[in-house]
C-alpha cells in the first residue's frame, strides 16, 4: 500500500517577491526581477545583470545575531520554509514530529563564505578564518538550520544535484510520504552566489548572458538567447501523506502524483535529452498521466542553446506540441540549486490560477521550436496536470508531475 501525497503550505524568496503573493503577481503581470548587479562591482566579470532578491523581510523571522550564524543561502532556506510551515498550519498538536522530515538543498552552498575566507586566509593568515566558516559554508545546513527552527526530527538530508536539487529534494521527499516513512515533509531549495566568484566562475564557462538590458537578458527558446541569468532565492514546499492532511483538516493546494529521476551520463556540463526523455516518461508513468493530458509544463528553459535544443525535443518528443510551456527563470533567473523549488511553487500556483506564465524576454522562437512556448503575455488556461522539470550539471535530471487537487 502506498499514500497519495499532497501540498498543503508553500514559500519563496526570489527577485519578483518574497511571499506567495506578491510572487505570483510578477508571474500574472509579467514583471521580471532582473536588473544590473548592485552585490558587487561585477564590472570586470563581463556580466552586468542578475536577479537579486530586493528588501528581504529579515526581521520577520530572524535577529541580528542570526546573520552571523546563518550564510544568507540558510536564512533564504528557512524564511521560505517557514512561511510554507505557517500556511501549513502544522504544529505538534496534529502532527508526530518524529514523522515530520526536512530535505532541501542547494547547488553551492555558502559560497561567499568560502570566498571571503579565501581572502582572509591569504591576506592575513589561517588563523583568522572565521570558527564557523564550515557551518555556514556547507550544503546541508540548509537543511540542518529549517530542522533546528521548525523542530522537524524525522528523516532528514540535503540534496546537492547542480540545478536540478531543488526539484530532486520535493521528489525525495514525496517518495519518503509515499512509502510511508514520514507523514510530512518540508522541501525546497536554496541559494546565494551572486558574488564575484559564483558570477566569475559561470562567466567564464561562458554560460551567463552578457546582454545589458534586463528585458532581454533572459530569453528561453528565443533564437537569440545567449545564456542564462544567475538568480537567488529559496522555495519550500510542505507534502502530507492524504490521510495525515485529511485528518488535521489540512487546506489541500495541490497533489504530486509522479517524480521522474534521471542522469544523462553523458557529459559534464551539456545535456543530451536523452535522460530528461526517461525522466519526464518516468513522471508520468508514476502518476498514471497520458501525455495528452499534461496542460502546462515549467520548462527548466535557461536561455542557452544546449539546453533548449535538448529540451524542446524531449517536450516533443515525450508530451507533443499541445501543452503550454514557459520558464519561469525568465523572471526570477536561475537560482542553481533553489530554482528547482521556486519552480515548484510557481507550477503549482499556476495550476491554482489557471493560467501560465508568460516566457517573459522571448521574442522570436528559434527555429526547430514546435513546443507551444507561451509569447507575448501570459495565458488563461485550465490547467488540471502540469510538470515542472529542472536539469543539473553532471547529467541530472528531475521532473515532478502535479495535478490539481480533487478527491
Amino acid at each position: 500500500m502506498t499514500n497519495r501525497v499532497v501540498i498543503t503550505g508553500y514559500g519563496v524568496v526570489s527577485a519578483i517577491g518574497n511571499t506567495p503573493e506578491d510572487f505570483w503577481k510578477s508571474l500574472k503581470s509579467g514583471k521580471t526581477g532582473i536588473g544590473p548587479i548592485t552585490h558587487f562591482d561585477a564590472q570586470a566579470t563581463g556580466i552586468s545583470v542578475a536577479a537579486e532578491v530586493k528588501d528581504f523581510p529579515f526581521d520577520k523571522y530572524f535577529e541580528k545575531k542570526d546573520a552571523r550564524r546563518m550564510d544568507t543561502f540558510s536564512l533564504y532556506a528557512v524564511y521560505a520554509a517557514l512561511d510554507a510551515f505557517n500556511m501549513s498550519g502544522i504544529n505538534e498538536e496534529n502532527t508526530d514530529f518524529d514523522r515530520l522530515g526536512c530535505i532541501m538543498a542547494s547547488g553551492i552552498g555558502g559560497l561567499e563564505q568560502s570566498q571571503k575566507n579565501a581572502q582572509v586566509i591569504l591576506q592575513k593568515g589561517p588563523r583568522k578564518v572565521a570558527p564557523l566558516y564550515v557551518p555556514l559554508a556547507i550544503a546541508n545546513m540548509a537543511t540542518g538550520n529549517v530542522a533546528l527552527r521548525t523542530g522537524a526530527r524525522g528523516v532528514s538530508r540535503a540534496e546537492v544535484t547542480a540545478c536540478a536539487a531543488g526539484a530532486n529534494s520535493i521528489g525525495s521527499a514525496f517518495r519518503e510520504i509515499k512509502h510511508g516513512y514520514a507523514d510530512a515533509m518540508i522541501a525546497g531549495g536554496a541559494e546565494a552566489a551572486i558574488c564575484e566568484l559564483g558570477i566569475a566562475g559561470f562567466a567564464n564557462l561562458t554560460a551567463l548572458s552578457k546582454e545589458t538590458d534586463p528585458t532581454i537578458a533572459c530569453r528561453p527558446f528565443d533564437k537569440d538567447r545567449n545564456g542564462f541569468v544567475m538568480g537567488e532565492g529559496a522555495g519550500a514546499v510542505i507534502l502530507e501523506s492524504l490521510e495525515h492532511a485529511q485528518a488535521r483538516g489540512a487546506n489541500i493546494l495541490a497533489e504530486i502524483v509522479g517524480y521522474g529521476n534521471t542522469n544523462d551520463a553523458f557529459h559534464m556540463t551539456t545535456p543530451s535529452g536523452v535522460g530528461a526523455e526517461k525522466a519526464m516518461k518516468l513522471a508520468l508513468e508514476e502518476g498514471g498521466i497520458k501525455p495528452e493530458e499534461v496542460d502546462y509544463i515549467n520548462a527548466h528553459g535557461t536561455s542557452t542553446h544546449a539546453n533548449e535544443e535538448t529540451e524542446a525535443a524531449a517536450i516533443h518528443n515525450v508530451i507533443g506540441d499541445k501543452a503550454l510551456v514557459s520558464s519561469t527563470k525568465s523572471f526570477h533567473g536561475h537560482a542553481l540549486g533553489g530554482t528547482g523549488s521556486i519552480e515548484a511553487v510557481a507550477t503549482i500556483m499556476s495550476m491554482q490560477n489557471n493560467f501560465a506564465p508568460v516566457n517573459a524576454g522571448t521574442k522570436e522562437l528559434d527555429e526547430g521550436m514546435t513546443i507551444n512556448v507561451v509569447l507575448g503575455q501570459g495565458q488563461e488556461a485550465e490547467i488540471n496536470v502540469a510538470l515542472s522539470q529542472d536539469f543539473g550539471f553532471g547529467g541530472h535530471n528531475a521532473v515532478l508531475a502535479f495535478k490539481k487537487w480533487s478527491e
